[in-house]
């Protein structure tokens, strides 16, 4: 009897774990460890730029928009429930869900949409995203719905609808001379997620610096609950210090880092996700504040000076895809640039162009210099760039193609955050080796139109060229994708023959994080905060149930 028990048993339990299935389950802490420290948890001035990267993570899980990206190059609705759009696509109507509060627990309306784009649009608030609504009307239908009114066709609004959403209820009151210094840029209220719970601060020089943040999952987030109980964010002021604080155990997760790390670390066992970015990595000239760049000449023999695969396969390790346009996948009208020349024939080539447009080259100092309007130039200039490693390795490497042709550079490194205020806002450099970052549509409009040429808009190059607006403007309404490819095109070749910029390459994201973390979709992303766009889904517990519960 009791052998027939025991088999009994033994046979019931093999065909419990037959039908047994994992499911995700509730609980688990992700650390994350983040570059720079945060300054802006604020959707509207949060910016794409190298530096800011630890506003633009928290925003990402603070806040929610209408739409969020699927990582497919598309959207699903978040805090919209539906939207249509009109046979014209001048008008786009969102009806939002019932319901929703926001972490405070005041309910969300459709006023707290029409406020956060009328917020974005005043120019007192100098916020990064006014280019992206400029000309757009907004209304609030009722109360759970809102319409947006185009003057004419935006092939690309949709990626507007997932720009994160303020409460109203919160903000109205903040006068606009403190927009971007008032407390709930450190201690935001969204709807995303997760909420902010705490955070840890250092004091330095008598100020206040955030040493770590954490963040809470959000019972009532309009996509469900997360699975992840806590994300915990921990600041660093370098790569090194982010890699050592990896490599001890102090965080468990770390992004953007070198591609010359991220090889070791896979080597060292370290789990390693990448995705390619709509990211361009470039050299960027000043004509306005450097003469020797108001020469044509002198920007394409520099140009033609680089040996971008070289440079590319020493410093980021085969993480990169080469780049001849302003647009990832582009080419652009080159000729010179994109043909396979030696360093030696190019070096050739640029040094005929610099005598072609009267340049002598003086074998004593190993420099070039010109006699314009009785003024003596030379052909030198300071290069800025972050001090994040890739950058500055790269700097390096171009300081020293440079050298090669006779122009002496010095390279400038600056801490992120002081190059974005002191450099790159007021146009105060010479060159700039800097990195611009695409929306899921591609669109080179903020970086490239004259409209956006002051801040705070974002064509750092101070770059003007009619027909390049005329093309742009075009693209933005053109519906055709074909249509819109061939403009894109065009605007290509009109770059490739100015030469603002000298275009590098598109680096990819690497993401280094636990194995137990599970339910990760990178897919296709725009900036280093879209490896959050299913954080929701992602799980590190799970619990055990019978198949036919488990869908």
């Amino acid at each position: 009897m009791g052998v027939l028990v025991g088999t009994t048993i033994v046979l019931l339990l093999g065909m419990n774990r037959m039908f047994l299935v994992e499911v995700p389950a509730s609980g688990g802490t992700l650390i994350e460890g983040v570059l720079n420290t945060p300054a802006h948890i604020n959707p509207l001035l949060a910016t794409s730029e190298v530096g800011t990267e630890a506003d633009r993570d928290i925003s990402a899980l603070v806040y929610s928009g209408l739409l969020r990206g699927d990582g497919k190059n598309g959207f699903i609705p978040d805090l919209a429930e539906s939207y249509d759009v009109s046979k014209d696509g001048l008008e786009y109507t969102f009806k939002m869900k019932p319901n929703l509060v926001w972490h405070d627990g005041k309910k969300i309306t459709a006023a707290d949409v029409v406020f956060t784009i009328k917020t974005a649009q005043d120019g007192r608030m100098k916020s990064p995203k006014r280019a992206s609504w400029d000309g757009i009307g907004v209304e609030q239908v009722d109360d759970l719905t809102v319409r947006f009114t185009l003057k004419k066709p935006y092939a690309l609004f949709l990626e507007n609808a997932t720009m994160g959403i303020l409460p109203e209820h919160i903000w109205k009151t903040i006068d606009y001379n403190r927009f971007d210094s008032n407390k709930y840029n450190r201690e935001p209220i969204g709807s995303g997620p997760y909420k902010f719970d705490s955070s840890e601060t250092t004091t330095k020089d008598g100020d206040e610096i955030p040493v770590s943040y954490t963040l809470t999952s959000f019972n009532s987030f309009a996509l469900g609950k997360p699975n992840i109980n806590t994300v915990k964010f921990i600041f660093y002021r370098s790569e090194e210090g982010l890699v050592q604080a990896l490599k001890v155990g102090a965080v468990n997760a770390i992004n953007s880092v070198s591609s010359g790390n991220a090889e070791k670390l896979k080597t060292d066992g370290y789990r390693i996700e990448h995705a390619p970015l709509p990211r361009v990595l470039a050299v960027f000239f000043n004509q306005n504040q450097q003469p020797i760049f108001t020469s044509s000449a002198v920007r394409k023999a520099l140009a033609l000076a680089v040996d971008k695969q070289s440079i590319v396969d020493k410093v980021l390790r085969g993480y990169g895809v080469l780049l001849d346009s302003p647009i990832p996948g582009e080419t652009g009208d080159n000729g010179a640039f994109t043909t396979k020349k030696t360093q030696v024939e190019r070096l050739a080539s640029a040094r005929d162009l610099l005598t072609k447009d009267g340049w002598s080259f003086a074998t004593t100092t190993n420099t070039w210099t010109k006699t314009v309007k009785k003024v003596k130039q030379t052909i030198a200039f300071d290069l800025a760039t972050s001090e994040a490693l890739e950058l500055k390795n790269v700097s390096e490497e171009l300081k020293k193609a440079w050298a090669e042709l006779g122009v002496p550079v010095t390279v400038r490194v600056f801490a992120t955050g002081d190059l974005k205020e002191t450099i790159v806002r007021p146009r105060k450099f010479d060159a700039l080796f800097f990195g611009q970052v695409l929306g899921l549509g591609g669109d080179p409009y903020p970086f490239w139109h004259s409209s956006q040429r002051l801040d705070p808009g974002l064509n750092i190059a101070s770059y003007v060229n009619t027909r390049v607006d005329k093309i742009l403007d075009d693209a933005r309404t053109e519906t055709d994708t074909a249509k819109r490819t061939k403009l894109y095109d065009s605007f290509s070749n009109e770059i490739a023959k100015d030469t603002p910029a000298i275009f590098m390459y598109a680096p990819e994201f690497l993401y280094v994080l636990p194995e137990n973390v599970r339910g990760l979709s990178l897919g296709s992303i725009t900036v280093p905060s879209e490896r959050f766009l299913n954080i929701y889904e992602w799980y590190i517990n799970t619990d055990s149930v019978w198949r036919i519960f488990a869908s």
